[in-house]
């Protein structure tokens, strides 16, 4: 079995903990791994239960598994289990998938909100992947995990955006417009975009979106707005939440190259730039 390793190691585990999630993967035997509210804690997020107060260890297994939930462990099923993450020697769900298992059995709207928020908050994963994940499970029908959803993608867009502050600061690129709609002058509303630098007519469009159930037509809108723009002669670099994390040298290299070949394109359209 292939285990990915967390960036930073964390703290042991209490021994009451330890051994009864060993027993449970135990139980479960091969090809296993630790999910659900168990998994958060083993990952120690705050808004779970310390893992000596688990009362019951959801384990993930294949859906081919021939193996019955006991009193103090619950059998979740996937057609495809995710690879595991190894933690104190033991296997566990990438959160996304442990989030979902968790939420999935949870009706207090409060605790899954605070779920959500950290695991995008504390690192752990991008909103993204966590919507995914609840869409997979058909969680999205349910109110309150709905309602945890859009404090999710509010908590993601506002780290993004800290991100692209921080990008533009530490590699010295000149400073934009932020925060911007574009508009022709007498015309139609152009839409939206996070930074702007008007004499190279270039923007940055952060993609916070996530796959949620109407995302075909939000994807049809935001192309749309591209192409239009990029019609009139300005440059659309778009940028994803994950890019600026894992890469953000080289998205400020992708947005220098963009501003400095401004000279070598033809004038763009004129654009009335008003604050959004």
């Amino acid at each position: 079995m292939n285990h990915n390793t967390p960036d930073a190691p964390l703290s042991p585990l209490p021994r009451t903990g330890f051994d009864r999630f060993q027993e449970a993967i135990r139980y479960a035997r091969t090809e296993a791994m630790i999910t659900g509210l168990a998994a958060l804690s083993l990952y120690r997020f705050a808004a779970a239960p310390p893992p000596g107060m688990i009362e019951r260890i959801d384990v993930l297994v294949a859906r081919t598994r021939r193996l019955r939930s006991t009193h103090q462990i619950r059998v979740v099923r996937a057609v495809e289990p995710p690879h595991p993450v190894e933690i104190d020697a033991l296997p566990v769900a990438p959160v996304p998938r442990a989030l979902a298992d968790a939420v999935s059995a949870l009706d207090d709207a409060g605790v899954v909100r605070r779920l959500l928020t950290e695991a995008v908050s504390g690192g752990h994963c991008e909103p993204g992947a966590v919507v995914r994940e609840l869409n997979r499970a058909r969680l999205l029908t349910r109110p309150h995990v709905v309602d945890a959803v859009d404090s999710l993608l509010a908590e993601g867009r506002s780290i993004a955006e800290d991100r692209l502050y921080a990008m533009v600061r530490e590699f010295a690129l000149p400073d934009p417009l932020w925060n911007v709609d574009l508009r022709l002058p007498g015309g139609p509303h152009l839409g939206g975009v996070d930074a702007f630098w008007p004499d190279q007519s270039v923007a940055v469009e952060l993609d916070t979106r996530a796959p949620r159930q109407d995302d075909d037509a939000l994807w049809t809108e935001y192309t749309r707005k591209r192409e239009h723009l990029e019609r009139l002669g300005i440059t659309v670099v778009h940028l994803t939440p994950r890019k600026l994390r894992e890469s953000m040298d080289q998205q400020a290299t992708v947005v220098r190259t963009a501003l400095m070949a401004a000279g070598d394109r033809q004038p763009a359209a004129y654009v009335v730039v008003l604050p959004r």
